[in-house]
């Protein structure tokens, strides 16, 4: 009999659903409509069908339990998604309790970033590291911090807002109610934001931007500096709080790696002592994520077989 365990990666839109052996071996996979159209009722059916499908798949193995990764801030010792931007339907609810008397199994909820981390530090790029950061950039920027190999959640759950940490105080406002926040200044948000004050275009996405950049538009190619500095001044800061070996990028932007890292680099070289200090010796290391869109869905996979102490 072996065991797996069930990973749910929630989003506004859609969702993922996967059965993963103890190992980190996909064992199983489907995916489906969040139906958030229809409210709370929909979204969770729509979860806990994909769950019992998968479930009922693979009988004679046991079930250490479902992982939940959910977007939005989650109190996680009531099982309470306190808000959730992409799925107002889940606003106050008490998530985990209602999957859990539908399924009959254990249900673990954990924040969509933080799981993106767990993933990386059990699968992907932080496999041979106890302690890392992981920097989620998409339409904002989420993050994730894995200390001891396991999430870091503070006192309520809601530790790891990396992207609100203001990195120009004078900077663009933020939906959070700061402004100079880092994600209004490194998200693919903020790359389209730059692009149109710089008047490159209309209606231009990130990928646009990119793509004008690599075709050598200064104004384009000045845009991916910018943001490499302020994600430069935000990673110089992680890693002189928290001293940690690494520190991760995922996201649609990571594309643009070679346009914006130059600058990143010599922002943590200029402000970060920690950073200069351990280079002979036990260099920071600052990467790409492994994972891509997987790494919530195998940090949710995760959470069942770490609380049962059988993690890999």
């Amino acid at each position: 009999m072996a065991l797996f365990s069930i990973g749910v990666d929630l989003g506004g839109t859609n969702f993922r659903a996967a059965a993963i052996g103890q190992d980190g071996s996909l064992l199983d996979k489907i995916s489906g409509s969040t139906n958030s159209a229809g409210g709370r009722d929909a979204i969770v059916d729509s979860i806990v069908n994909a769950v019992v499908t998968l479930r009922d798949r693979r009988t004679g193995d046991q079930l250490a339990g479902t992982g939940i990764a959910v977007p939005g801030f989650i109190l996680i010792e009531e099982g309470l998604v306190l808000g959730s931007p992409n799925l107002p339907a889940l606003d106050n609810f008490r998530a985990r309790d209602a999957f859990e008397e539908r399924l009959k199994a254990t249900v673990i909820l954990e924040n969509d970033a933080n799981a993106a981390a767990l993933g990386e530090k059990w699968m992907g790029a932080g496999r041979d590291v106890n302690d890392l950061v992981l920097l989620t950039l998409g339409t904002g920027i989420g993050g994730g911090i894995i200390s001891d190999g396991k999430v870091v959640h503070g006192y309520l759950g809601m530790a790891a807002e990396l992207g609100h940490m203001t990195v120009d105080l004078n900077g663009n406002p933020c939906g959070c109610g700061n402004s100079g926040c880092l994600e209004k200044h490194a998200s693919a948000t903020a790359i389209a934001t730059m692009a149109r004050h710089l008047s490159l275009g209309d209606n231009l996405s990130s990928e646009d931007v990119y793509k004008l950049a690599m075709q050598g538009n200064a104004g384009a190619q000045r845009v991916f500096e910018c943001m490499g500095q302020a994600l430069g001044l935000g990673l110089a800061t992680y890693i002189q709080v928290f001293n940690f070996p690494l520190y991760l990028l995922s996201g649609g932007p990571l594309a643009a790696w070679d346009l914006f890292a130059p600058a990143m680099f010599r922002e943590i070289e200029r402000r970060s002592f920690n950073y200069r200090a351990c280079r002979n010796i036990k260099p920071t290391r600052i990467e790409k994520a492994l994972l891509g869109g997987d790494a919530g869905l195998f940090g949710a996979a995760y959470l069942p077989f770490q609380a049962m102490g059988s993690g890999a």
